[in-house]
């Protein structure tokens, strides 16, 4: 994140005008229109977004699973085998993580001449921000299941109590309108809800707000 803010910031603040009237009164030449630091810094945030989802879709994967939860009952279901608790938000999870991956390809190496030759070499960094975009919108999808799942899974450890960190995020998704374990229920609204609260960073403030800022 870091590497990729300083590249914006630098080549947001360089000067793109062919030609250049300089403070002296001298017309240079001076392109710098080639957008591949943009588009590389792009790819590289796609791929650690894609990364990142595919990590919180594998500790969604040991929530869910029985013999890997330590005691939480299968897919966080109510009643298991009457009811499919959380079991399709993972499927859901799953094929957006599948679709990051896709989208991780970088997109600078897939340059194309155009305009006769005279565009002999494009950075092809529109589409790389185009869809590091996608990726962006799918990662807080991700992180939306991966939270509704670990919220009922802490409650299903009652009396155990999280601390102050945890339980304010779990506080933050339940003020946010996401019940918690019960029968089986339409899910979409729910994880809308999650995943507002992740894009808008609610969670993220509720936390910080009971433990101190993050690093």
């Amino acid at each position: 994140m870091d590497y990729a803010e300083r590249v914006a910031e630098r080549e947001l603040r360089s000067a793109i005008d062919n030609p250049m009237v300089l403070p002296d009164g001298r017309v240079e030449s001076c392109g710098n229109f080639h957008g591949a630091p943009l588009g590389l810094a792009c790819d590289l945030l796609a791929m650690a977004a894609a990364d990142t989802g595919a990590i919180a879709e594998r500790r969604t994967d040991r929530l869910l699973d029985a013999g890997r939860s330590v005691g939480l009952p299968p897919f966080l279901a109510e009643d298991a085998g009457v009811n499919s608790g959380l079991m399709i938000t993972q499927y859901t999870q799953a094929a957006m993580v599948a679709e990051n991956r896709r989208l991780a390809a970088p997109a600078g190496v897939d340059s194309l001449p155009t305009s006769a030759m005279q565009e002999d070499h494009v950075s092809m960094a529109w589409s790389a921000a185009r869809k590091l975009r996608t990726v962006i919108e799918n990662l807080a999808r991700i992180l939306a299941v991966e939270a509704v799942c670990a919220a009922r899974g802490l409650e299903l450890r009652e009396p155990l109590e999280p601390g102050a960190g945890t339980g304010a995020a779990l506080a933050a998704i339940r003020e946010g309108g996401i019940a918690g374990p019960g029968p089986d229920r339409h899910l979409a609204p729910e994880l809308a809800a999650a995943e507002r609260l992740i894009a808008e960073g609610e969670i993220l403030t509720k936390v910080e707000s009971a433990i101190g800022e993050l690093q």
